[in-house]
């Protein structure tokens, strides 16, 4: 199975070419613009390192968000047309469950996780993951950095905003463990996509996942 993987969601774009559980080629960039400009690119040259064509894919996945509204709409507007081209399922991944699914089993085990983005306006958008699940526990939400929930027992923090947030419950001397797993990975996302596929998660849509009316910038 080969899926083609790619995300903008944040400060990073990614795109990564995964083949029954191998990463045949990867690439990232870090960028907090331009995505539309620097994503394109990206899968062409790995297809071309790859000695692949699109019309090899097996399905497109791409990152849905939470995330920037300029970002998210780069992304999947290129895998919408890289999958319709290639007449392949396109697969929505949240910016949650990448970064989960990158996560070692060891800082896991036992722990709920966090998903902890910065909306870039004041606030924090969570995705809240039981302990040993793949997927969210609902949609995202928007709390203020002083105003947020308690955990409901251990908690690994990602995204982001993990540090300020593993720091404000750390605080409260709740149980937090901060990782390292701040942007998603086009890799990790293959990994996500790929299970959806064989029916170990759910199905999700490539739509746009907001927590709140996006806040429109220029790329």
């Amino acid at each position: 199975m080969l899926i083609l993987a790619l995300d903008g969601a944040l400060s990073r774009c990614s795109a990564a070419l995964w083949c029954d559980g191998a990463i045949l080629a990867e690439a990232t960039r870090d960028a907090a613009r331009g995505q539309a400009a620097l994503l394109p690119p990206m899968v062409a040259d790995l297809l071309e390192r790859s000695g692949l064509a699109a019309a090899a894919l097996d399905a497109v996945a791409v990152g849905v968000g939470p995330g920037g509204f300029t970002g998210l709409r780069a992304a999947l507007s290129l895998a919408e047309g890289i999958a319709a081209g290639a007449g392949v399922s396109l697969i929505g991944v949240t910016t949650g469950e990448a970064m989960v699914a990158a996560l070692p089993q060891w800082q896991r085990r036992g722990r709920a996780v966090w998903s902890a983005i910065d909306n870039k306006r004041g606030s924090i958008v969570l995705e809240r993951f039981a302990v040993d699940s793949a997927t969210p526990s609902g949609p995202p939400e928007v709390f203020a950095l002083d105003a947020l929930p308690r955990p409901d027992g251990a908690a690994a923090i990602t995204g982001d905003a993990a540090a300020p947030v593993a720091a404000r419950l750390a605080a409260r001397e709740l149980d937090v463990m901060l990782t390292d797993s701040r942007l998603p990975e086009a890799s990790a996302l293959a990994a996500v996509a790929a299970a959806r596929l064989s029916g170990a998660l759910p199905p999700r849509a490539a739509v746009p996942l907001y927590a709140e009316p996006p806040a429109v910038r220029g790329a």
